[in-house]
């Protein structure tokens, strides 16, 4: 009881002295404050970007992987790009057959490749659209949703018909006041029919993704020709037989290579944990680099905490020698100190949290940039405040908790 009531006393002391002082309580919060924002807004801004490239990015479903000629996660190497570009050669339609055939591991798969071109509809031109080819079930593999109409068949696929599912920003250019499925837009110059439109997806830091056509890629092939980056989309039976499938699908491709045992493969295989852990390395290092300056931060406050608590003992010396007149204990005259400094410091950690927590809201609100503030930010933040006031409130502490009674007496005011 005398412990808790002491703690409690030592709360109240502390949380007075930073209400007679305010001026003084900022200007010495100050790093602390500014180092605690810094840390919080980092942390926020990383994790929504985290969670953002696993929502918008990487998201090729728990079974879903992609067959490709190679791809970059990470530091861009010039040297190893014209390596690949000359060592992996192009993905083939035969290919697709041939894994199409003989994978059993494999609940769907498809052959995607991507083109930009100018979209045209009664004069009116749309440029740099993005034209995408693949397999009837390409909606399945990317997880597009449809709005209207239906997305186009594999005997559409087959017969090379000019089809069109369209993107939302072609809807509310061309056909916001009509019904677009049946209407007629030129890709290239070639006529097209609108079969279906897309659910709005939205944007990736600030850039559409709804500027889309898909087309059968049969059809993608008679425009823009087959020897084009072709990507092979594919969905395991099931989560439990995802390693299972992948191992069998590289092994496939192996075969029909004829890649000898101990040569690399000359294509590769990735999922979502591969672009997620690529990113994740990334924001890692940044992460690790703010921390890194913001700890400079933090120790330039706890020294200017240390200084402001030894200017307060000096002014409370008489009041330290008539605690320990009246029977107070070294530890109770230190424990007042310690839990007086990590008050002050905590409450610095606590604006911090605050002011990073509006500039989160704001940013996010006014801008593309994600950010996501998790608790355990928050509470790291204030966390690490405290006790950055409890290591360097040990010093004044321990010299409030050494004075002599006597002398503490005897000092002026």
């Amino acid at each position: 009881m005398k412990s808790g009531a002491s703690t409690y006393e030592a709360f109240s002391i502390a949380l007075a002295s930073l209400r007679s002082a305010k001026l003084r309580s900022f200007l010495t919060l100050l790093g602390i404050i500014l180092s605690t924002t810094t840390l919080i807004a980092v942390m926020a801004v990383i994790n929504g970007m985290n969670v953002y490239v696993e929502s918008k990015i990487a998201d090729l479903g728990a079974d879903g992987f992609v067959v490709t000629r190679f791809a970059f996660f990470g530091d861009w190497d010039p040297k190893k790009f014209l390596e690949l570009q000359r060592k992996n050669p192009q993905l083939k339609p035969d290919e697709f057959e041939f894994l199409k055939q003989r994978a059993t591991m494999v609940r769907e798969m498809g052959m995607t490749s991507d083109h930009t071109a100018d979209v045209t509809y009664k004069g009116d031109r749309m440029e740099d659209v993005n034209i995408t080819g693949g397999n009837a079930n390409l909606n399945i593999l990317n997880n597009i949703q449809t709005e209207s109409g239906r997305y186009f068949t594999e005997g559409e696929n087959t017969n090379h018909r000019n089809v069109a599912f369209i993107g939302a920003d072609l809807k509310e250019k061309y056909f916001a006041n009509t019904d677009p499925i049946g209407k007629t837009i030129e890709i290239s110059g070639k006529a097209f029919q609108v079969v279906g439109v897309s659910k709005k997806i939205g944007s990736v830091f600030g850039q559409s993704q709804d500027n889309f056509v898909h087309i059968p890629i049969f059809t993608f092939f008679k425009m823009f020709g087959a020897r084009t980056w072709l990507n092979f989309s594919l969905q395991a039976i099931d989560h439990g037989h995802f390693e299972q499938a992948m191992d069998e699908v590289r092994s496939l491709m192996r075969a029909y290579r004829h890649i000898r045992p101990g040569v690399e493969d000359n294509f590769m295989v990735f999922n979502s944990a591969s672009i997620m852990g690529a990113w994740e390395k990334l924001t890692g290092a940044i992460a690790a680099t703010a921390i890194a300056v913001v700890s400079v931060f933090m120790v330039v406050g706890g020294v200017v905490i240390m200084n402001i608590m030894l200017a307060v003992v000096t002014e409370r010396t008489q009041e330290i020698g008539i605690r320990k007149s009246l029977g107070a204990r070294r530890t109770d005259i230190l424990k007042q100190f310690l839990v007086e400094s990590a008050v002050l410091s905590g409450t610095g950690g606590l604006a911090g949290v605050t002011i990073a927590w509006v500039i989160a809201l704001l940013v996010r609100s006014f801008t593309p940039v994600p950010m996501e503030l998790p608790l355990s930010s928050v509470l790291v933040g204030v966390g690490l405040s405290a006790t950055v006031g409890l290591f360097f409130g040990i010093y004044p502490a321990s010299q409030a908790s050494k004075l002599d009674p006597i002398e503490a007496l005897r000092a002026e005011k």
